[in-house]
């Protein structure tokens, strides 16, 4: 069975349904009952209910497919690599950055959710391949043309790579990830600011050392605060799916401090020719206190207002608590990235450190 369009009137389908009944009306003894398709339908999704969401294929990966399809369609309309975080280790940087090159275009903005399409994760997944592409222009020269998008709660949302792999098993994964004591103070921090009130009403270490008792909008937020955090249990599962050879860790610190090198790796992994010198497209902001976009006549162009936004320290019991929280996730983190030839992030090795020292 399949959810891909075509098979809604394909002859050949039917004929092979058809003939299997007669095979077992003639040679058994066993008596066929059908229902009405509509209870038919739900009879059936009883049975398989894993079966009930569709798994949308690459419809030019099958010939058949492909000749069926209308010819002002094309798959070069879909993205050759996915930044899919976690939010808030450096995601939208990434996406800036690379936009900045000629060959490079990301997706048009939703009205919604802005740069990102938020296609494999949610209820936009429901809406089809084709709103999935409408999101891209045709590319002008599809073997040189890289088309991307950027959504940063992929990385931790489990349905997400099956469903990446199944419509883009070429693509290229990109993740950035920090600390992520840091990520989820980053996090609770963007939730004050857009006036979250469960984040107003707690403290950080009251959110993220919330008992089974707390109420479920703290659970909720400590959830999100600690959860995408756990990097080797969700990139397990995108390595389920993905080969590590179209999987790229990026290092989140070192994005911050030294994009040039960040930014010349990826765009050796992407394959990307000409490479762009970042050290002459990207100039440090002091009052941003980030890398911003070199313009014309030495003025920059940088991240919306709330990129960069300062915030107090994290206290001490809060950042204890994590590095305890966080330690066993970290070490295997270190060990699949050994596995994985990836060098360890300069805050991994720090961490590591400063546990064997305690």
């Amino acid at each position: 069975m399949t959810h891909l369009s075509n098979y809604g009137n394909d002859r050949l389908g039917l004929y092979t349904f058809e003939s299997l009944v007669k095979f077992v009306q003639c040679w058994t003894n066993l008596r066929l009952q059908t229902l009405p398709p509509i209870q038919l339908a739900k009879k059936y999704f009883e049975i398989f209910s894993e079966e009930k969401n569709p798994l949308w294929q690459n419809p030019c990966d099958d010939k058949r497919h492909k000749d069926i399809w209308s010819k002002e369609k094309t798959c070069d309309r879909l993205p050759k690599f996915l930044i899919i975080g976690p939010q808030k280790t450096g995601t939208t940087a990434v996406h800036f950055f690379l936009s900045m090159h000629p060959a490079v275009t990301s997706n048009f903005p939703s009205p919604s959710t802005f740069e990102e399409i938020q296609f494999f994760n949610g209820p936009n997944y429901h809406k089809g391949i084709d709103w999935y592409m409408e999101f891209f222009p045709i590319p002008s020269n599809a073997s040189t043309d890289f088309m991307f998008e950027k959504s940063a709660n992929y990385f931790d949302t489990g349905v997400v790579p099956k469903r990446s792999a199944a419509l883009l098993p070429q693509a290229k994964i990109i993740a950035v990830l920090i600390n992520p004591a840091d990520r989820a103070y980053s996090w609770y921090q963007h939730q004050r600011a857009h006036s979250d009130p469960v984040a107003l009403n707690y403290t950080f270490y009251q959110t993220i050392s919330a008992g089974p008792q707390a109420p479920q909008e703290l659970h909720n937020l400590q959830s999100r605060c600690l959860n995408p955090g756990l990097y080797s249990t969700h990139l397990e599962r995108w390595l389920t799916y993905f080969p590590s050879g179209q999987i790229l860790i990026v290092d989140g610190q070192e994005l911050r401090h030294n994009p040039f090198s960040i930014m010349d790796n990826i765009q050796r992994f992407l394959g990307i020719t000409p490479l762009l010198n970042y050290t002459q497209a990207l100039k440090y902001d002091d009052a941003k206190g980030f890398w911003c976009q070199l313009l014309d006549g030495g003025k920059t162009k940088c991240l919306g207002r709330s990129k960069g936004r300062k915030y107090p320290e994290m206290d001490s019991s809060s950042r204890m608590f994590l590095a305890d929280f966080y330690h066993e996730h970290n070490t295997e983190l270190s060990k699949l990235l050994n596995t994985l030839r990836q060098p360890l992030p300069t805050w991994l090795r720090e961490e590591l450190q400063n546990s064997s020292w305690s």
